[in-house]
């Protein structure tokens, strides 16, 4: 028990300092490393190697997939593609369900833009579309914000989901995570969904504004001129094939390179094999995607805004990075302990299997807000229990992925910026945002757990 008793205090001192004392999630989890590793008392001579080696491990499985990913998340934001692609979307579904619409704008953007600033970038469409259907904003924002946060949290090449992938031993199979989160997306974003149709007749001050007449149409809708000039577009919006590709390119890519190394062979053993195996890797794919969202840029001087974002771009990253790094760095001090053994045999009796991670991300994130850190964190904790609970196969740890990912989304709440976000750009007050967006994740992370969890009764 002395065990499970120090592995607690690590988790409340996790918990403590990032939602309490506002420390960097990168230094309480590289301290949370070397208390473990004294507190277990790992040999002096080896804390120093399995410390750095388990930072550079992940770093070095998984550490350019998420600085390419967020690279082209960035460009896909400042270039107006990603408003593009909602307007593609809207087009698809049409106008007869608006808030399914909502719901599928947002979970085709957030895949590689952030949930935060791909809400802010399409409040304003969420907003017009209200006005023009005559549908309850709130009900279009707890959709929008759903869709949103289904695929940050379960779909790759969103840092948080890559992350995980990596600390669970799947930085090279990305494949399988993407295809599974994409589906297990589907479902968290369809209970956001339905949560939405009960939320219609909350109230907004967003809905008083269109009823005076408080905010113009001008004001509200963000046209191609606004966002081709915000963009550095004079001439209007992207297309929508540029707007998807960088995307679509790398995620298909590494579907089919996943597909190639099947043993049924589909694709041989020669120079095309070979070439799919390649392109499918993942830092291979992302540098695909990217070359193709380096397309989006407008202008004479088109190196000169490549440069610019990508130095945004990495200002973004390195946080993610460094927490990323620091996670592995935790997981291997506790894979070097005989922690894992110990909980493995005792939760192997309780039968809990992926409820186990699910519920390590749900604390986490419930107490300290961030969702990539509860990613990170939860991975990392998990990642030396995974061969005594059952999960070490590959479906496994895809589906311990989306686990921690269904933890991730439960819940978002006022230490979680991206509640504010959603708030305060829907003009909600605070008790009408925990019953619309805090109850929909909720509902999203448990409803997602439990299908999870029925499908590893089959597919274990």
């Amino acid at each position: 028990m002395t065990l499970v008793f120090i592995l607690l205090v690590l988790i409340a001192l996790i918990v403590f300092a990032t939602a309490r004392l506002q420390l960097s999630p990168f230094f309480t989890l590289l301290l949370a490393a070397f208390i473990a590793a004294f507190a277990y008392g790992l040999p002096l001579r080896d804390i120093d190697t399995i410390i750095r080696g388990g930072f550079g491990n992940i770093m070095g499985s998984i550490g350019l997939v998420i600085v390419l990913g967020t690279i082209i998340g960035v460009i896909l934001e400042r270039s107006g593609a990603a408003i593009t692609m909602a307007e593609s979307i809207i087009r698809v579904f049409g106008q007869r369900f608006p808030t399914l619409t909502m719901s599928a704008v947002g979970y085709f953007v957030s895949i590689p833009v952030f949930c935060d600033s791909g809400f802010v970038i399409l409040n304003s469409l969420k907003r017009s579309l209200a006005r023009t259907l005559n549908t309850s904003p709130v009900a279009m924002t707890v959709a929008l914000s759903t869709g949103l946060f289904a695929t940050h949290t379960l779909v790759p090449p969103t840092p948080g989901p890559i992350a995980a992938a990596g600390n669970l031993g799947l930085g090279d199979n990305l494949g399988m995570v993407i295809l599974a989160g994409l589906g297990f997306a589907l479902i968290a974003a369809a209970t956001g969904l339905v949560w939405a149709h009960f939320s219609r007749h909350l109230h907004s001050a967003e809905l008083d504004e269109e009823k005076n007449n408080a905010v113009s149409a001008e004001q509200n809708i963000a046209t191609p001129e606004l966002w081709g000039q915000r963009a550095g577009h004079h001439n209007g919006l992207p297309g929508p094939l540029l707007a998807f590709a960088p995307i679509l390119v790398p995620i298909l890519l590494i579907c089919i390179g996943s597909l190639a190394n099947y043993p049924a062979d589909f694709f041989g053993r020669g120079a095309l094999y070979e070439w799919l195996n390649f392109l499918g890797k993942p830092l291979n794919a992302l540098m695909a995607g990217l070359g193709c969202a380096v397309l989006l840029l407008r202008g004479d001087d088109r190196m000169k805004s490549f440069g610019e974002q990508t130095g945004h771009a990495l200002v973004i990253a390195a946080p993610i990075l460094l927490v990323t790094g620091a996670g592995g760095a935790f997981g291997a001090v506790l894979a070097a302990t005989p922690l894992g053994e110990f909980l493995g045999n005792s939760l192997s009796t309780l039968g809990l299997g992926v409820v186990v991670p699910f519920l390590v991300a749900a604390a986490l994130k419930t107490a300290q807000g961030s969702s990539t850190v509860a990613l990170v964190a939860a991975s990392a904790l998990v990642a030396p229990l995974l061969p005594q609970i059952g999960l070490e196969s590959d479906m496994g740890r895809v589906l311990t992925v989306m686990a921690v990912g269904a933890g991730a989304m439960t819940v978002s709440h006022a230490n979680d910026s991206y509640f504010w976000v959603v708030a305060q750009f829907s003009r909600m007050d605070v008790p009408t945002a925990y019953r619309a967006h805090t109850g929909a994740t909720l509902a999203m992370g448990l409803v997602t757990i439990v299908a999870v969890w029925l499908v590893s009764l089959v597919a274990l």
